[in-house]
């Protein structure tokens, strides 16, 4: 019973890197649950369960409440759809509660439990989204988003009594960015293009050494830049449906906390999975990185209610100081067999991984397995290849023969 409050509790450490980059029109009830388990290695727990409700016209027309719920966890936002203009909305947010900011310490293939900790936060936002182009078919948004956080840390049963944490503090950060297109927060889309750029700075009120006599640094300030390009779509007729994804990043000043961290294969578990089947989740930890993510998925019967995927990333890394392993390439392969029902309200997915550049005790190579489910609670639409604004995607049907 120990061990399983301990899990439900981690479950909550994924909530609140769940949130949309634009106000969703869209009306949704879904129940996200997503758990991966390394076949070689102690790793820590791995997964993500919450609830993501989205509500357009709630109270009023012009209002968007979205709420992302998690066991110990809660992630809100009260959108204002044109709150600042005819093509401007505006939105607050607030988000709290445990275990969401604790960090585990990965290096070298193994989890080192000596120098990882628990934390706890809660923050508030509000947010900006434009629209540049309400008659064209692919919107182009700007987002910008201020969030003030505060964060406090305790030892878990085996941090090393000598470590020191590092200091509770207030972290002040702003967002912005540019995104052509965008990606439904669901599982496996039947449709979905996004090229979009961002930068992230972070301010911190307490910074400075801790860990093992000062041997680690929280920084007072760190900088991200980072760009994304991906495309899914459904062939009508088959209904394969095929993915990729490109997204690279960089940093001034990158820490512990604020670097790019790759690993697991958690499709849902942020608004920017960073995923390499095989390997522990957030495994490596990168100032810079080039990550290529790549799936096929094909019916295997006539229903299409049991399918087969296929999937393949590869990364080039720039290790964090302290973080670095032999060798920049970093590849894994994986694959799984998917369920979903006649009406496509539940999915569920078991999964393989495998970690080819993965260091583990006997060299180079790791497997792990996983299982990924989707409830949605309120599907009105019955069409499989169907996707929230259709209207916007004609090109893309007729690029591909529909």
């Amino acid at each position: 019973m120990k061990r399983f409050g301990h899990a439900l509790l981690w479950l909550s450490l994924f909530a609140p890197f769940f949130a949309s980059a634009q106000i969703d029109p869209v009306k949704r009830d879904l129940i996200q649950f997503g758990y991966n388990q390394a076949m070689e290695g102690h790793a820590p727990f791995a997964g993500y369960a919450y609830y993501y409700h989205n509500q357009p016209d709630f109270l009023r027309t012009n209002l968007t409440l979205r709420l992302a719920v998690a066991p110990v966890y809660l992630d809100s936002e009260l959108g204002f759809v044109h709150g600042l203009g005819p093509q401007t909305d505006f939105a607050i947010g607030l988000a709290g509660g445990g275990f969401a900011d604790g960090y585990n310490e990965i290096r070298g293939g193994k989890f080192i439990q000596a120098e990882s900790f628990t934390g706890h936060g809660g923050e508030i936002s509000a947010s900006i989204y434009h629209l540049f182009n309400p008659a064209d078919e692919i919107p182009l948004n700007l987002i910008v988003r201020g969030t003030a956080h505060y964060s406090m840390f305790e030892r878990n049963d085996s941090t090393a009594s000598n470590f020191q944490l590092p200091a509770d503090h207030g972290e002040f950060s702003v967002r912005t960015g540019l995104r052509w297109g965008g990606i439904e927060p669901t599982l496996f889309p039947a449709l979905a293009m996004e090229l979009s750029v961002w930068y992230e700075g972070e301010f911190r009120t307490d910074s400075g050494a801790y860990g093992f006599g000062g041997d680690r640094v929280l920084n007072p300030s760190s900088h991200l830049f980072w760009a994304e390009a991906a495309l899914t779509y459904t062939l009508p007729k088959s209904q394969q449906n095929f993915s990729a994804r490109l997204t690279a990043g960089s940093s001034v000043d990158a820490d512990h906390f604020s670097a790019y961290r790759l690993g697991g294969f958690l499709p849902l578990v942020s608004e920017f999975p960073l995923t390499l089947p095989g390997y522990f989740y957030q495994e490596i930890s990168a100032r810079q990185f080039v990550l290529f993510n790549g799936s096929y998925l094909v019916p295997l019967d006539k229903s299409q209610r049991w399918n087969l995927d296929a999937n393949v990333s590869s990364a080039f890394v720039d290790y964090l100081p302290g973080e670095a392993q032999p060798g920049n390439w970093l590849n894994g392969v994986g694959g799984g067999i998917l369920y979903r029902s006649s009406d496509d309200r539940f999915k569920a997915m078991l999964t393989f991984g495998y970690g080819v550049d993965a260091i583990r005790s006997g060299g180079r190579g790791a497997e792990s397995i996983g299982l990924l489910m989707q409830w949605d609670l309120g599907k009105t639409r019955g069409e499989k290849f169907n996707p929230a604004q259709p209207n916007r995607w004609r090109g893309w049907q007729w690029l591909f023969g529909d």
